[in-house]
Protein backbone atom coordinates (compact mmCIF):
# COMPACT_ATOMS: atom_id res chain seq x y z
CA UNK A 1 0.00 0.00 0.00
CA UNK A 2 1.19 3.53 -0.81
CA UNK A 3 1.11 5.59 2.38
CA UNK A 4 -0.18 9.15 2.02
CA UNK A 5 1.25 11.52 4.61
CA UNK A 6 -0.90 14.52 5.40
CA UNK A 7 -0.48 17.57 7.62
CA UNK A 8 -3.54 19.21 9.14
CA UNK A 9 -3.88 21.77 11.89
CA UNK A 10 -6.00 22.55 14.91
CA UNK A 11 -6.27 26.20 15.95
CA UNK A 12 -4.63 27.13 19.21
CA UNK A 13 -6.32 29.38 21.76
CA UNK A 14 -9.26 31.16 20.13
CA UNK A 15 -9.37 34.98 20.20
CA UNK A 16 -11.68 36.25 22.93
CA UNK A 17 -14.84 38.22 22.33
CA UNK A 18 -16.20 39.23 18.96
CA UNK A 19 -12.79 39.20 17.29
CA UNK A 20 -13.02 35.40 17.13
CA UNK A 21 -15.65 35.44 14.39
CA UNK A 22 -13.55 37.56 12.03
CA UNK A 23 -10.52 35.44 12.88
CA UNK A 24 -12.30 32.31 11.61
CA UNK A 25 -12.64 33.81 8.12
CA UNK A 26 -9.02 35.00 8.10
CA UNK A 27 -7.89 31.55 9.19
CA UNK A 28 -10.01 29.79 6.54
CA UNK A 29 -8.68 32.02 3.77
CA UNK A 30 -5.07 31.51 4.85
CA UNK A 31 -5.43 27.73 5.03
CA UNK A 32 -7.26 27.54 1.71
CA UNK A 33 -4.32 29.28 0.02
CA UNK A 34 -1.73 27.11 1.74
CA UNK A 35 -0.63 23.49 1.32
CA UNK A 36 -2.13 22.53 4.69
CA UNK A 37 -4.46 19.58 4.13
CA UNK A 38 -7.13 20.02 6.79
CA UNK A 39 -8.44 21.82 9.85
CA UNK A 40 -9.75 20.10 12.98
CA UNK A 41 -11.82 21.52 15.82
CA UNK A 42 -12.46 20.27 19.33
CA UNK A 43 -15.88 19.77 20.91
CA UNK A 44 -16.74 21.17 24.35
CA UNK A 45 -20.04 22.10 25.93
CA UNK A 46 -18.54 24.15 28.75
CA UNK A 47 -15.17 25.88 28.77
CA UNK A 48 -13.56 28.91 30.47
CA UNK A 49 -12.34 30.24 27.11
CA UNK A 50 -13.95 30.40 23.65
CA UNK A 51 -14.58 27.05 21.94
CA UNK A 52 -17.00 27.54 19.02
CA UNK A 53 -19.67 24.85 18.63
CA UNK A 54 -18.02 22.29 16.44
CA UNK A 55 -20.60 21.26 13.82
CA UNK A 56 -21.84 24.82 13.25
CA UNK A 57 -18.28 26.04 12.78
CA UNK A 58 -17.33 23.18 10.47
CA UNK A 59 -20.33 24.03 8.28
CA UNK A 60 -19.09 27.62 8.11
CA UNK A 61 -15.61 26.42 7.17
CA UNK A 62 -17.07 24.24 4.43
CA UNK A 63 -18.96 27.22 3.01
CA UNK A 64 -15.91 29.51 3.10
CA UNK A 65 -13.52 27.04 1.42
CA UNK A 66 -13.53 24.73 -1.58
CA UNK A 67 -10.35 22.62 -1.15
CA UNK A 68 -9.69 22.35 2.58
CA UNK A 69 -10.75 19.17 4.37
CA UNK A 70 -12.12 19.49 7.89
CA UNK A 71 -13.42 17.53 10.83
CA UNK A 72 -14.08 17.38 14.55
CA UNK A 73 -11.27 15.99 16.67
CA UNK A 74 -13.12 14.72 18.38
CA UNK A 75 -16.89 15.10 18.34
CA UNK A 76 -18.24 13.82 21.65
CA UNK A 77 -20.96 11.49 20.42
CA UNK A 78 -22.75 10.98 23.76
CA UNK A 79 -23.72 14.68 23.74
CA UNK A 80 -25.95 14.04 20.69
CA UNK A 81 -28.39 11.40 19.56
CA UNK A 82 -26.91 9.42 16.66
CA UNK A 83 -29.77 10.45 14.35
CA UNK A 84 -29.07 14.15 14.93
CA UNK A 85 -25.30 13.62 14.59
CA UNK A 86 -25.72 11.55 11.41
CA UNK A 87 -28.06 14.13 9.87
CA UNK A 88 -25.73 17.04 10.69
CA UNK A 89 -22.65 15.29 9.36
CA UNK A 90 -24.37 13.97 6.23
CA UNK A 91 -25.60 17.47 5.35
CA UNK A 92 -22.23 19.13 5.97
CA UNK A 93 -20.47 16.45 3.91
CA UNK A 94 -23.04 16.77 1.10
CA UNK A 95 -22.76 20.56 0.99
CA UNK A 96 -18.94 20.42 0.98
CA UNK A 97 -18.80 17.63 -1.62
CA UNK A 98 -17.10 15.06 0.58
CA UNK A 99 -14.67 17.09 2.67
CA UNK A 100 -15.86 16.08 6.17
CA UNK A 101 -13.71 13.59 8.08
CA UNK A 102 -15.19 12.97 11.53
CA UNK A 103 -13.17 11.73 14.47
CA UNK A 104 -15.34 10.66 17.39
CA UNK A 105 -14.75 9.98 21.05
CA UNK A 106 -16.24 9.78 24.52
CA UNK A 107 -15.12 13.21 25.75
CA UNK A 108 -12.97 14.49 28.58
CA UNK A 109 -13.13 13.30 32.18
CA UNK A 110 -15.61 15.98 33.28
CA UNK A 111 -18.85 14.43 34.53
CA UNK A 112 -20.52 17.84 34.86
CA UNK A 113 -20.54 18.27 31.06
CA UNK A 114 -22.40 14.98 30.73
CA UNK A 115 -24.78 15.97 33.51
CA UNK A 116 -25.49 19.18 31.58
CA UNK A 117 -26.26 17.18 28.42
CA UNK A 118 -28.55 14.74 30.25
CA UNK A 119 -26.27 11.74 29.69
CA UNK A 120 -24.91 9.52 32.45
CA UNK A 121 -21.11 9.76 32.53
CA UNK A 122 -20.80 6.02 33.11
CA UNK A 123 -22.73 5.30 29.88
CA UNK A 124 -20.59 7.39 27.55
CA UNK A 125 -18.55 4.51 26.11
CA UNK A 126 -21.52 2.23 25.40
CA UNK A 127 -23.50 5.13 23.94
CA UNK A 128 -20.61 5.99 21.63
CA UNK A 129 -20.32 2.42 20.35
CA UNK A 130 -24.03 2.20 19.65
CA UNK A 131 -24.10 5.63 18.02
CA UNK A 132 -21.33 4.72 15.58
CA UNK A 133 -23.31 1.69 14.41
CA UNK A 134 -26.50 3.73 14.00
CA UNK A 135 -24.78 6.54 12.09
CA UNK A 136 -23.23 4.14 9.60
CA UNK A 137 -26.59 2.52 8.96
CA UNK A 138 -28.27 5.87 8.41
CA UNK A 139 -25.57 6.93 5.94
CA UNK A 140 -25.68 3.72 3.91
CA UNK A 141 -29.29 2.51 4.14
CA UNK A 142 -32.44 4.22 2.88
CA UNK A 143 -34.48 3.19 5.91
CA UNK A 144 -33.25 2.06 9.32
CA UNK A 145 -35.01 0.14 12.05
CA UNK A 146 -32.86 -0.48 15.10
CA UNK A 147 -33.32 -1.48 18.73
CA UNK A 148 -30.33 -1.00 21.01
CA UNK A 149 -29.62 -0.36 24.66
CA UNK A 150 -30.00 3.41 24.29
CA UNK A 151 -31.49 4.20 20.89
CA UNK A 152 -34.58 2.95 19.06
CA UNK A 153 -35.26 3.75 15.40
CA UNK A 154 -38.44 2.80 13.59
CA UNK A 155 -38.15 3.22 9.80
CA UNK A 156 -35.92 6.31 10.00
CA UNK A 157 -34.42 7.80 6.84
CA UNK A 158 -32.04 10.69 6.39
CA UNK A 159 -31.57 12.51 3.11
CA UNK A 160 -29.50 13.87 1.56
CA UNK A 161 -26.99 11.12 2.02
CA UNK A 162 -23.40 12.22 2.58
CA UNK A 163 -21.36 12.89 -0.56
CA UNK A 164 -19.02 10.14 0.61
CA UNK A 165 -19.59 7.68 3.42
CA UNK A 166 -17.45 9.54 5.96
CA UNK A 167 -14.72 7.39 7.48
CA UNK A 168 -15.06 7.41 11.26
CA UNK A 169 -11.79 7.88 13.09
CA UNK A 170 -11.64 7.11 16.81
CA UNK A 171 -9.93 9.40 19.31
CA UNK A 172 -8.40 8.49 22.66
CA UNK A 173 -5.42 6.39 23.67
CA UNK A 174 -7.04 4.14 26.29
CA UNK A 175 -7.48 0.42 25.91
CA UNK A 176 -11.20 1.07 25.41
CA UNK A 177 -10.43 3.49 22.55
CA UNK A 178 -8.15 0.95 20.88
CA UNK A 179 -10.83 -1.74 21.19
CA UNK A 180 -13.42 0.67 19.78
CA UNK A 181 -11.15 1.38 16.80
CA UNK A 182 -10.60 -2.32 16.19
CA UNK A 183 -14.34 -3.12 16.33
CA UNK A 184 -15.89 -0.06 14.73
CA UNK A 185 -13.35 2.49 13.52
CA UNK A 186 -11.88 3.34 10.15
CA UNK A 187 -8.85 4.98 11.77
CA UNK A 188 -7.23 5.86 15.09
CA UNK A 189 -6.12 9.37 16.06
CA UNK A 190 -5.10 9.64 19.74
CA UNK A 191 -3.53 12.71 21.33
CA UNK A 192 -1.05 13.14 24.19
CA UNK A 193 0.56 9.86 23.20
CA UNK A 194 4.30 9.22 22.93
CA UNK A 195 5.83 7.72 19.78
CA UNK A 196 6.54 4.47 21.65
CA UNK A 197 2.95 4.33 22.88
CA UNK A 198 1.80 5.01 19.32
CA UNK A 199 3.82 2.11 17.94
CA UNK A 200 2.48 -0.29 20.58
CA UNK A 201 -1.06 1.05 20.17
CA UNK A 202 -1.10 0.60 16.39
CA UNK A 203 -0.03 -3.01 16.76
CA UNK A 204 -2.64 -3.52 19.46
CA UNK A 205 -5.40 -2.10 17.26
CA UNK A 206 -4.41 -4.29 14.32
CA UNK A 207 -4.17 -7.41 16.50
CA UNK A 208 -7.62 -6.76 17.96
CA UNK A 209 -9.08 -5.96 14.55
CA UNK A 210 -7.59 -9.10 13.05
CA UNK A 211 -9.03 -11.22 15.84
CA UNK A 212 -12.45 -9.83 14.91
CA UNK A 213 -12.02 -10.37 11.18
CA UNK A 214 -11.36 -6.68 10.44
CA UNK A 215 -8.39 -4.61 9.34
CA UNK A 216 -7.84 -0.90 9.88
CA UNK A 217 -6.14 0.57 6.78
CA UNK A 218 -2.40 0.94 7.27
CA UNK A 219 -2.48 4.66 6.49
CA UNK A 220 -5.37 5.42 8.88
CA UNK A 221 -3.28 6.12 11.97
CA UNK A 222 -2.36 9.58 13.16
CA UNK A 223 -1.92 11.87 16.14
CA UNK A 224 -2.10 15.45 17.37
CA UNK A 225 1.15 17.28 18.16
CA UNK A 226 1.20 20.52 20.14
CA UNK A 227 4.06 22.74 19.02
CA UNK A 228 5.67 26.16 18.94
CA UNK A 229 8.37 27.07 16.42
CA UNK A 230 11.05 29.50 17.62
CA UNK A 231 14.80 29.91 17.21
CA UNK A 232 15.47 28.51 20.69
CA UNK A 233 13.75 25.81 22.72
CA UNK A 234 13.51 28.00 25.81
CA UNK A 235 11.77 30.77 23.85
CA UNK A 236 9.31 28.31 22.32
CA UNK A 237 8.58 26.76 25.70
CA UNK A 238 8.01 30.18 27.27
CA UNK A 239 5.45 30.96 24.56
CA UNK A 240 3.69 27.63 25.04
CA UNK A 241 3.66 27.50 28.85
CA UNK A 242 0.41 29.45 29.45
CA UNK A 243 -1.44 27.18 27.01
CA UNK A 244 -0.08 23.72 27.84
CA UNK A 245 -3.02 21.54 28.95
CA UNK A 246 -2.62 20.58 32.59
CA UNK A 247 -3.68 17.27 34.05
CA UNK A 248 -3.96 15.34 30.78
CA UNK A 249 -0.63 13.49 31.11
CA UNK A 250 2.49 13.61 33.27
CA UNK A 251 5.38 15.96 32.51
CA UNK A 252 7.57 13.26 30.95
CA UNK A 253 4.83 12.21 28.53
CA UNK A 254 4.07 15.83 27.66
CA UNK A 255 7.70 16.42 26.66
CA UNK A 256 7.70 13.33 24.45
CA UNK A 257 4.52 14.24 22.56
CA UNK A 258 5.18 17.96 21.93
CA UNK A 259 7.69 19.92 19.86
CA UNK A 260 9.04 23.26 21.10
CA UNK A 261 11.99 24.86 19.33
CA UNK A 262 13.33 25.30 15.79
CA UNK A 263 11.33 23.89 12.91
CA UNK A 264 13.76 20.97 12.76
CA UNK A 265 12.53 19.87 16.17
CA UNK A 266 8.97 19.60 14.87
CA UNK A 267 10.16 17.65 11.83
CA UNK A 268 12.09 15.28 14.08
CA UNK A 269 9.05 14.71 16.27
CA UNK A 270 6.80 13.97 13.29
CA UNK A 271 9.41 11.54 12.00
CA UNK A 272 9.38 9.70 15.34
CA UNK A 273 5.67 9.10 14.85
CA UNK A 274 6.17 8.13 11.20
CA UNK A 275 8.59 5.41 12.34
CA UNK A 276 5.92 4.29 14.83
CA UNK A 277 3.43 3.83 11.98
CA UNK A 278 1.53 7.15 11.86
CA UNK A 279 0.89 9.06 8.66
CA UNK A 280 -1.77 11.69 9.48
CA UNK A 281 -0.89 14.62 11.72
CA UNK A 282 -2.81 17.44 13.37
CA UNK A 283 -0.45 20.22 14.46
CA UNK A 284 -1.71 22.66 17.09
CA UNK A 285 0.21 25.86 17.88
CA UNK A 286 0.29 26.65 21.61
CA UNK A 287 0.66 30.38 21.31
CA UNK A 288 -1.37 33.59 21.66
CA UNK A 289 -4.02 33.93 18.98
CA UNK A 290 -2.19 36.96 17.56
CA UNK A 291 0.72 34.67 16.62
CA UNK A 292 -1.29 31.71 15.36
CA UNK A 293 -1.19 32.57 11.64
CA UNK A 294 2.57 33.09 11.80
CA UNK A 295 2.98 29.62 13.34
CA UNK A 296 0.71 28.03 10.74
CA UNK A 297 2.59 29.76 7.92
CA UNK A 298 5.79 28.12 9.17
CA UNK A 299 4.10 24.71 9.04
CA UNK A 300 2.87 25.34 5.50
CA UNK A 301 6.31 26.49 4.37
CA UNK A 302 8.58 23.99 6.09
CA UNK A 303 6.56 20.93 7.11
CA UNK A 304 3.90 20.31 4.46
CA UNK A 305 6.35 20.07 1.52
CA UNK A 306 8.39 17.49 3.41
CA UNK A 307 5.45 15.12 3.84
CA UNK A 308 2.94 15.89 1.09
CA UNK A 309 5.55 15.13 -1.58
CA UNK A 310 6.51 11.73 -0.23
Amino acid sequence: MTIKYRIGIMPGPWPPGRDGAAFLWTLCDALERSDIDSIWLSDRLSSPSPVPEVMTTLAAIGARTSRLKFGPSVVVLPYRTPVVAAKEMATVDWLSQGRLFPAVGVGVELPREFDASGVAFAQRGRRTDEAIRVMRMLWTQDEVTFQGEFYKLDRISIFPKPWQTPPIWIGGKSEAAMRRTARLGDGWIPSFITPDEMRVGIQRVQDLAGAGGRQVPEDHFGTLINYVIADREDAALATAQPFIPRGRVDEATMRQCTAFGPVGRLLEKIEEYVKAGASKFILRPLCPSARMLEQLDLVAEHVCPEYHRR
